[in-house]
This record gives C-alpha cells, sequence and structure tokens, in this order.
C-alpha cells in the first residue's frame, strides 16, 4: 500500500544528526549525491557505503524503515539494471540466440543499480532527520546570496518545504480512495495491467480535486494572516553554526577528500588495492 511510502516524511527523534543546522546537512546531502558519480570502481563504493553507513548509525533511524520507501522505485531499479544486462556489449556471458548478456553489461547493470539505491536512500534520510520548516530555514540561508540578483529565495523555499509537507497528506488521500474503490468491490491485486492502470485512472481526477481544494484552503489561510514573503519577517529561531556542526563540517571535507582519491583509481584496479591492503590479515 502507499501507506508505507516513507520517502519525503520527517522521523522524529533526538539523535546527532538531528541536532545538525539544516545548512550542514543540506550541504552534505548535496556532496554525497555529487560524490555518486565521481567514481567506477569498488573502492568509492566502498567509501560511500561507509560514509552513509555512518549517517544511518548516529541518526537512530532504522534502515527497515527507508527500506519501505523503496517499494516504489523497485521496478526502476530492476528496469535500470537488467536493461544493461542485455544492452552493453563485451565478452559474452551467456546467449540464447540474438539475446546476450556480457560481463562488461553486468558490471555495469549492477554498479547503476547500486548508485540509484545509494542515492535515494541517501537523499531520503535528509527528509527523516530534518522537519520541513528546518528544511526552509536552511535552503534561504543557503541561497540569501541570490537576492542580490533579485531571485525570489524565500518563495522557492518555501514552496519546496509546502511540496514536502503535503507528500504524506496526499499519499493518506490516495489511500482513503483506495480503501473506497475497494469497499465498492475494485480489487486492485486481480485483473491485468490494463485493468490495473483504469482502475487507479479513476483515482486520479477525485485526487487531483482534492489536492487544488487543499492548496485554494491553504492560499487563503496564508493571505488571511497577511503573508507578504520574507518582507519584514524575523526567525523566532535563528540558525547558528555549533560546535558539532564545524566538525559535522569536517567530516564533509573528509569525505570530499576520500571520493576523490577513490576517483582516481582506474575502474579495474578496485579489488587489486583491495586485496594489497588486506593481505597482511589473510
Amino acid at each position: 500500500m502507499l501507506r508505507d511510502i516513507t520517502i519525503g516524511q520527517f522521523y522524529p527523534g533526538d539523535s546527532l544528526i538531528h541536532r545538525f543546522d539544516p545548512r550542514v546537512k543540506i550541504l552534505g546531502a548535496l556532496v554525497y549525491l555529487i560524490s555518486l558519480f565521481l567514481f567506477r570502481n569498488l573502492v568509492g563504493y566502498l567509501v560511500v557505503v561507509a560514509f552513509l553507513g555512518a549517517v544511518i548509525f548516529l541518526s537512530r533511524v532504522p534502515l527497515t524503515y527507508a527500506m519501505k520507501g523503496l517499494q516504489s522505485i523497485v521496478a526502476l531499479l530492476l528496469f535500470t539494471t537488467i536493461f544493461h544486462f542485455f544492452f552493453t556489449k563485451g565478452n559474452v556471458l551467456l546467449a540464447a540466440g540474438p539475446v546476450q548478456i556480457s560481463e562488461e553489461g553486468v558490471k555495469k547493470g549492477v554498479f547503476l543499480g547500486l548508485r540509484l539505491l545509494l542515492l535515494v536512500i541517501g537523499s531520503s534520510y535528509l527528509t527523516y532527520t530534518t522537519t520541513a520548516k528546518r528544511l526552509t530555514d536552511g535552503l534561504e540561508n543557503l541561497m540569501s546570496p541570490l537576492k542580490k540578483i533579485r531571485v525570489p529565495v524565500h518563495d522557492i523555499a518555501t514552496m519546496m518545504a509546502l511540496t514536502l509537507r503535503f507528500i504524506p497528506v496526499l499519499l493518506e488521500e490516495t489511500n482513503r480512495l483506495i480503501k473506497a474503490q475497494q469497499a465498492r468491490g475494485a480489487d486492485l491485486n486481480e485483473g491485468t495491467l490494463w485493468q490495473k492502470a483504469k482502475i487507479m485512472t479513476s483515482m486520479v481526477v477525485p485526487l487531483l480535486v482534492s489536492a487544488t481544494g487543499r492548496s485554494f484552503e491553504l492560499a487563503v489561510a496564508m493571505e488571511s494572516r497577511c503573508y507578504q514573503g520574507d518582507r519584514g519577517r524575523t526567525q523566532m529561531k535563528p540558525l547558528r553554526y555549533q560546535t558539532q556542526d564545524r566538525i559535522g563540517l569536517v567530516v564533509i571535507a573528509f569525505y570530499v577528500i576520500l571520493v576523490w582519491l577513490a576517483g582516481r583509481i582506474p575502474a579495474g584496479e578496485g579489488g587489486g588495492i583491495l586485496a594489497l591492503l588486506f593481505s597482511p590479515c589473510i
């Protein structure tokens, strides 16, 4: 069910990652996402997995909670992986007529699938450990230099925060529509793919109507409170870097150095380097 989707939702807690300044977490998430595309070897993946594992451990957000949110992209993960199995040329491992699976295709498919998996999990932990309000404040502060060229920074940050805020609301509304369809005899677990698509299409219109109504109500509520963007607005809790935040920035810088070093290793030498490192232990 759609209620199992956890991407974009906040997981309440009081961990070290929860207490970090939102600017540090946003910068860390941005660096993490960029780093996933800076290497093509096993060493780089080990560095990224170690960094993500440390974040998961310190955030105290169960990995099983994050894995529930992956159900919506399982098809994309499988398609990305299998697509490269059959359409990447190289040493043939398995052939059945015109269909061939190459060694290079298997490696590329597995690595790209793993990269997509790490991307989704890593970006999800930003919203798991940061409320929409704190994300808004952090984004607005980081983009504040753009105000000099008349970029509506506050409006952009507010729109992004509202988007994150309405994700669980729309999911809950979709679940209610599904239950209403099931109460009327619709079976979403049986039938052909086309029949399931027709049933799901019948829920699009009421969902759009509900979303439009909620948007109108929100606009009226903001206007009734004389909302005028960031003009004359102050923050009750202004953002200030603490000691833990400075340590976090140092850790991010160290992570960047490790990823950069891993990216300089040729794609085929990662396994040899690992064997060299662990050879005294064998």
